[in-house]
């Protein structure tokens, strides 16, 4: 018999706690695990609150790790050693495959409740015949080197293993819709689109593009961005808007402070817009409060007044290095920083008003023709999925 990891168990999280629906989330998980494996020719099974990843070439086992812990839904993964419930073959894997030196401990859980054995009975019989093989192990149940893990399923097979994985955790992708990311060059949006991904939703990206005064580079950091975030969420449709003109309108007809206020609110009906037309429920942004004067209360009670579709901000009570520490966790960080600017550091005022009165702003708007700009920006707009 050929001793070596057959099986990969995931574990999913909140699942368990969906009642009724339950089924959906798991179906929709599963769905995910396949679509990310799509390219390894493997078999998914599923079974009572557990998936099975079986049938992959050993030496792809890293890969499919890795490519596990970026599915959003999985709480933990361990490569395990499935056999059929017989008491002697997992004896005589255990005996095959367990560390021969260092202080263990056994721990059976039993889903199988026919197994003759209870779950504390079998531990203790594994570990008298572990002690009578190797002399060099010694059993510690609290100050151990190594855990051995023996799960009874009600399949029918035993999973024997070491090690648990953890996972991204939150709710499989796509079971709570479909959102409109703004997504800038900068750290903080693609960090807020990777944390309201994990609560399920879909992403379509949406970046406001000022050529010439941003340049191609700065579209490729976006891009790179968007590609990043994909290995967590599928696919991404990055909508890429040209803002040039309505800038310029507002850089000519505005007063300097207001210009930051007015722009943001012009993003907000573009991709309110985009999102109506696309079957998108919300959009999501990466402000964070106070951190620039965009982000002040009234500046984004300005800017929500604009549009009646809900705005998501999953980074509000983050501050810069909470949000830079998950930036690097999933990558982003380094595209980020590179020295390319966005749209947004475009005609930046020297003083931009952070408690903007929303009578004035109106007023201000008048000298805009909103429709027009609006229209003309997205009848220009391009598509790229990532």
């Amino acid at each position: 018999m050929e001793y070596s990891v057959n099986c990969i168990i995931i574990r999913p999280g909140e699942l368990f706690l969906k009642g009724k629906n339950k089924f959906l989330f798991e179906n929709c998980l599963f769905d995910n695990i396949k679509y990310a494996l799509k390219d390894y020719d493997i078999s998914v099974l599923k079974s009572q609150n557990r998936f099975y990843v079986e049938n992959f070439n050993i030496s792809d086992l890293n890969n499919i790790l890795n490519i596990l812990q970026k599915v959003f839904g999985i709480t933990t993964i361990s490569e395990a050693y499935k056999v059929p419930i017989d008491k002697d073959l997992i004896k005589e894997t255990v005996l095959k495959i367990i560390p021969k030196k260092g202080k263990f401990r056994v721990t059976t859980k039993r889903a199988y409740k026919q197994f003759p054995m209870s779950s504390m009975e079998f531990s203790a019989y594994l570990g008298a015949e572990i002690l009578k093989t190797y002399n060099e192990l010694s059993v510690d149940l609290f100050d151990y080197d190594f855990n051995l893990n023996i799960d009874i399923r009600e399949n029918k097979f035993a999973y024997i293993f070491f090690e648990t994985i953890k996972g991204a955790g939150g709710l499989p992708v796509g079971i709570s819709g479909k959102v409109g990311l703004l997504l800038s060059g900068g750290i903080d949006s693609p960090v807020a689109g990777y944390m309201i991904a994990k609560r399920g939703v879909e992403l379509k990206a949406i970046h406001f593009y000022s050529f010439p005064y941003t340049s191609d580079l700065a579209l490729l950091k976006v891009k790179d961005l968007a590609k990043k975030l994909s290995e967590y969420v599928k696919s991404i449709d990055l909508y890429i808007v040209p803002f040039t003109a309505i800038q310029e309108e507002i850089h000519k007809k505005c007063p300097e402070a207001y210009m930051i206020t007015i722009m943001r609110r012009f993003m907000m009906r573009i991709a309110e817009k985009i999102s109506q037309n696309n079957d998108l429920s919300a959009i999501v942004t990466g402000e964070s409060l106070g951190q620039v004067a965009s982000q002040t209360i009234p500046s984004i009670a300005s800017t929500d007044n604009a549009i009646n579709i809900p705005v998501l901000r999953p980074l509000i009570a983050f501050d810069k290095i909470e949000i830079i520490e998950i930036a690097k966790k999933i990558n982003t960080y380094e595209i980020s920083i590179r020295p390319y600017q966005d749209c947004c550091t475009v005609f930046v005022p020297e003083k931009p008003a952070i408690k903007p009165k929303l009578e004035l702003v109106a007023k201000l708007e008048e000298e805009l023709d909103i429709e027009t700009l609006v229209n003309d920006a997205i009848s220009s707009t391009t598509i790229e999925t990532i």
